[in-house]
């Protein structure tokens, strides 16, 4: 178990859910219902998901909240998008988000890769199951 306060990602991660919920404090639900409430849900499960796996005792399953995190950090940046091209968001606060977004993807990407290979290193790697026995033709 390990402080998530103490990684840079999930610093940057918290960061980006602070500059979204500003931006999105005018953003019109009227016109758009729920894709605010939705970017600022997918956003919030990125620190959340990493808060959340360093309360594991397992590397395993660390890397497993890491990549949910990431999924979501996806998840996000389809939402910014979609926000962008409904004007919902101004290019200057879209432009920033999906900065941000993109670092934080980059660092959970390099993250899980460092907590998955020792784990791999570690696994003993099942065996293929030999092909099934190519299909006779018969000639009539």
């Amino acid at each position: 178990m390990q402080d998530f306060r103490r990684l840079d990602v999930w610093v940057k991660a918290h960061d980006l859910v602070v500059i979204l919920y500003g931006a999105t404090t005018t953003a019109s639900e009227r016109r758009y219902p729920g894709l605010a409430s939705q970017m600022r849900r997918s956003a919030s499960s990125i620190p959340a998901n990493i808060a959340e796996g360093c309360g594991h005792g397992s590397q395993r399953e660390f890397a497993r909240f890491l990549q949910m995190a990431l999924a979501s950090a996806h998840e996000l940046h389809y939402h910014l998008l979609l926000a962008r091209d409904l004007d919902m968001l101004p290019i200057a606060a879209f432009a920033k988000l999906e900065a941000r977004t993109e670092q934080v993807k980059k660092m959970l990407s390099s993250l899980v890769a460092r907590v998955r290979a020792p784990l791999e290193r570690t696994v003993p790697r099942r065996s293929r199951p030999s092909a099934p026995p190519a299909a006779v033709s018969r000639q009539p």
